[in-house]
Parts: structure tokens; C-alpha cells; sequence
């Protein structure tokens, strides 16, 4: 069993019923149990500055899946959810899956790069990441708590608590 740590996030439509959606079809990956679910939070867009901001959270997911197919099954959800891939990089969207971790694997492939290329530095990914588990060590960079703190003062501004999803 692996633990994959998955980041969540929506800013098109009903983005907290998008994510408990999502997080209630996490539960039905095959070989899985979601073990836990972040505080879910309001965080300013980065890239594409012009848009709503986005809810973001991070589940926990307990898996026999091997990372590839456990990505197809995130690929999925996001179909099934609506995501259609004509936005912009760093655009808007229905829903965003993300497999952040898996263990402490690393990997880089045409398909897969774990750990997730730049969740060492994305204060929306790292603060709800911390709820759950600070002292993650994120290959290649460090614990979980330590790269939120590193983070310059303005990558949290804006960032709002917006409390628990449904599905917690």
C-alpha cells in the first residue's frame, strides 16, 4: 500500500460541490481508502491573473494503484467532473486533480513527474498540505513545513479559510 497525496482545485461553477464530487469519486478508485481530507481553502490565480480564485484542498489517499494508472483515474474524474482542457495554462476550470506524492517516489516520465514539479514552491498546495501533514518530507526539498514557512510573505496573501468539505 502507497500513500498518494493528491492536491484538489476549482474555480469555475460550484467549486465546493465540485470538490466534494470529486473527493466522494476518490472513494471509489479500486484498491483505495481516502483517509483524509484537508481544511479547504480560497486562494488568489497564479499564472493567469484574470480569473476567480480557486478552492483548493489535499486528500490523502491510501492505494495499491500504481502512480500511472492512479493519475488516469484523476484524469478521469476530471473528465467525468466537467474539465474540458481548451483553457489556457494556469486558466480557469471546473476542477483540477493533482497527484502531488506518492511515498517518497520519484519519478519522470512522458506520462508522470512525482513529486508534482512545483509543489515546493505553491502556497496554495503547501498550506493545506500542512493541516495534514507538516513533516512530510517532499523529495528533493524538504519537509512540508518548512517549505511553507520559506515561502516570501506575499505568496499567502489573499489566501482566505474556507472550512471543511461535505465529504470530511
Amino acid at each position: 500500500m502507497s500513500l498518494a497525496w493528491i492536491g484538489l482545485g476549482a474555480n469555475l461553477g460550484r467549486p465546493k460541490s465540485t470538490l466534494e464530487t470529486a473527493l466522494q469519486a476518490l472513494e471509489l478508485v479500486p484498491s483505495s481508502r481516502l483517509l483524509s481530507v484537508s481544511p479547504a481553502y480560497w486562494t488568489p490565480p497564479w499564472g493567469v491573473l484574470d480569473q476567480p480564485d480557486f478552492l483548493n484542498a489535499v486528500a490523502c489517499l491510501q492505494t495499491q494503484q500504481p502512480p500511472v494508472d492512479l493519475l488516469q483515474f484523476l484524469l478521469d474524474i476530471e473528465r467525468h467532473l466537467g474539465r474540458m482542457r481548451d483553457h489556457p495554462r494556469w486558466g480557469p476550470r471546473e476542477i483540477d486533480l493533482d497527484l502531488l506524492m506518492v511515498d517518497d517516489r520519484v519519478e519522470d516520465s512522458a506520462s508522470l513527474t512525482l513529486p508534482h514539479p512545483r509543489l515546493h514552491e505553491r502556497a496554495f498546495v503547501l498550506l493545506p498540505l500542512s493541516d495534514l501533514a507538516p513533516a512530510l518530507e517532499v523529495p528533493g526539498h524538504g519537509a512540508v513545513s518548512d517549505l511553507l514557512e520559506a515561502l516570501p510573505e506575499e505568496a499567502l496573501d489573499g489566501i482566505r479559510a474556507a472550512g471543511h468539505l461535505a465529504s470530511q
